[in-house]
């Protein structure tokens, strides 16, 4: 009975446990340590010169956005403060969107921010240009704008 109690326990705890090392594994994919070297020099640019940074981040065929890579800032509250492919989307507050699975990968950025400082979130989102949600992973890290506590990432797609 108590070896059952322990046992449950134990499986209970590793339930748990399992989704917030999802979140700071990396995705199968050869892009994924060029996109944590991406985003983290970023953030270090944007911590240094601020939102002026964004300028060059949305510079199509730059170090910063090519192919199907761009980058995105979110403030701690889900407020989406830059999105280079994705200008549509900036200041507004994207918290509760889910995607075609239902996930809040908002909250899911947030959270993976707040409890590791950085990691990968996986969720459904469609690639520039097009309108089909496939898997996206995207790597995320803490970042500050203008002083205020926000996240920086960045993705890569699945298929």
């Amino acid at each position: 009975m108590v070896r059952a109690l322990l046992m449950s326990l134990a499986l209970l705890l590793i339930g748990v446990a399992l989704p917030a090392f999802g979140h700071r594994s990396r995705p199968v994919s050869h892009q994924a340590v060029e996109i944590e070297t991406l985003v983290n020099k970023a953030a270090d640019i944007l911590e240094e010169r601020g939102p002026a940074a964004f300028v060059e981040f949305r510079r199509k065929g730059s170090l910063w956005r090519y192919g199907d890579v761009y980058l995105f800032v979110v403030d701690m509250r889900g407020v989406v403060l830059f999105n280079a492919s994705h200008p549509n989307r900036e200041g507004r507050d994207l918290l509760h969107e889910r995607d075609a699975d239902g996930k809040q990968f908002h909250q899911d950025f947030i959270d993976t921010v707040s409890r590791f400082g950085s990691g990968w979130v996986d969720y459904m989102f469609p690639r520039p240009g097009q309108s089909v949600p496939i898997v996206k992973w995207s790597y995320v890290c803490e970042t500050h704008v203008a002083g205020a506590e926000a996240l920086i990432g960045a993705g890569v797609y699945i298929e």
